[in-house]
Formats: structure tokens, sequence, C-alpha cells
């Protein structure tokens, strides 16, 4: 069961520090897809909410225009603290609302959703020039897909909906992230899905805050044979798994003509406001 409050908000637009864009609007606080990674969950400090993150949702009430004369050329993102497409968007219509404020501006706006509610709104993406549109997915085993992931769309019903919004002429990526560690195989997810993807977004898995427990708790369960390279990662801090992988994706990428984007190490990144690594 999932609380919802609706909430009014003075301000939706807010700068970011995020490497993929300059501003970002999270039509919502909160997530109900109840991902076990989720990294977002810091923002219930923020809130009253005695809930657990995933467990509530507050819905943010703008009716106002918003200022976008100063954006012309910049990238806004939809979003990066909740998903812009969760199940009661379509009730709401908070991002559709939103998204119509952008037609026929130059201003460049980038969705990442793993729902494929995403496709009601294919109308009006074709009225945004220069807009892309993404799923994140980390694996194509939707058994695994339930305990990581229970509430978000199927990795079917994700597919499909990046093959669609392909067809139907929007600019496509797919985010692979986080990347589980023996689990998710770049490989075989771009193999699926690349003749009907444009470019594919690549970030590590980070195991911090709460939900490092259950992380670490589910490998011990689920995939027993992977913990000494858990440990070997996370508990003694050695990263040449990613410094691996992250060549393999380079080197698979410049082999096979496909964009592939680097986001690893995101908080160094952000940090100290490293460019982005792109593979083509």
């Amino acid at each position: 069961m999932v609380a919802i409050n609706e909430i009014e908000v003075k301000n939706i637009l807010t700068k970011t520090g995020v490497p993929a864009g300059d501003y970002v609007i999270n039509p919502y606080i909160g997530c109900p897809h109840k991902c076990m990674y989720c990294y977002a969950d810091f923002m219930k400090r923020f809130t009253t909410h005695k809930e657990k993150w995933g467990d509530f949702l507050d819905v943010k009430i703008y009716n106002k225009k918003m200022k976008l004369d100063t954006l012309n050329g910049r990238k806004v993102l939809f979003s990066t603290v909740t998903d812009a497409y969760n199940n009661y968007e379509q009730k709401y219509q908070v991002t559709r609302k939103l998204l119509e404020q952008f037609i026929n501006t130059n201003i460049k706006i980038s969705i990442l959703t793993k729902s494929d509610l995403v496709l009601r709104d294919i109308d009006i993406f074709k009225q945004i020039p220069g807009i892309t549109v993404g799923i994140s997915l980390n694996t194509l085993d939707d058994t695994i897909r339930k305990k990581l992931e229970p509430r978000a769309s199927s990795i079917e019903k994700r597919l499909n909906a990046i093959k669609t919004l392909y067809t139907e002429g929007i600019y496509t990526y797919i985010f692979l992230s986080p990347m589980f560690p023996g689990i998710t195989d770049f490989k075989e997810i771009i193999n699926r899905s690349r003749s009907y993807t444009n470019e594919f977004w690549f970030e590590n898995l980070n195991l911090r805050g709460a939900f490092r427990f259950a992380v670490l708790e589910y490998i011990g369960k689920n995939h027993q044979e992977l913990m000494p390279l858990y440990d070997e990662i996370y508990k003694w801090k050695n990263n040449e798994y990613w410094w691996i992988l992250e060549k393999e994706i380079e080197t698979f990428g410049i082999e096979n003509k496909i964009k592939c984007v680097s986001y690893f190490y995101h908080e160094k990144i952000r940090k100290n406001n490293i460019a982005r690594h792109s593979y083509t």
C-alpha cells in the first residue's frame, strides 16, 4: 500500500549536478517502484513520512507556467530521484502537463523511466525537437527483476516500449544501471535491443546507505557463488572489476559501432565535473 499525498510547490525546475543535464524536474517525491538498490532513499529525510521509501508518494501540484526563456539549448532531465512515469502518473498526469510546456521549444529533454506508461505521451514527444527517451534495466531475467524492482514494469514491457518509441521516430537509449557484478550481461542486453536503441549508457552498482545490507543479503541468498566477488569489490574496495568491465564495454562499442556512454564512478564524475566517456 502506497500512501499518496498532494503537495503544492512553488518551483518545479531546479539545477542539477548530474553529468547528463543542466536542470531536473522531479514531478513526485518518492517512488512506488520500491527498487532494492534505490539511492534516492535519502530524500525521505526531507519529508515527514514515517513510511519506508517506496511506500509513499507526494504528488507535486504545480499549475504555473515555467520560465523557460533562458533555457534554450539547455538539457532538462525527467527525473533523478523519482520515476516520472510511475503508476500514479496515469491518474495525476503531472509529467504530461509539464511536458506540454516544452512543446516547440529549443530545450533538450531527456527522460528516463522503468515504465511502459511512457508510451502514452508519444504525441507530445513528437512536438519537442531533440527529445531523448530511455529506459533503465540491468537484466533480461524477469525473475531477478521481480526481486530487485518488484513494482516496476516487466523487462518485456520496457523493451517493447523502447522499440515502439524508436519506430515512432523518437531518439532512444537504454541505461544499464545499476550494473550488478556477475549478473548484468551487457552484451546480452545490447544484442537483444540494438536494432531499436540509438545508444547505451552504463553505470556501476554503488553500495552505500541503507540499501547496502539489503543488496548484499539478496546476493548471499540468491547468488551465493558471487559473494567472494562482492566482498572483493565492496568490502575490500577493489575496483579492478569495474576497470576491466569499462574497457570491455569500450572495446565492444568500437568493434560493433555502437554508441556506448559510461557513467562509471558517478560520484567522482559529479565531484570533479569530469565529462562522460563516449565510445562510438
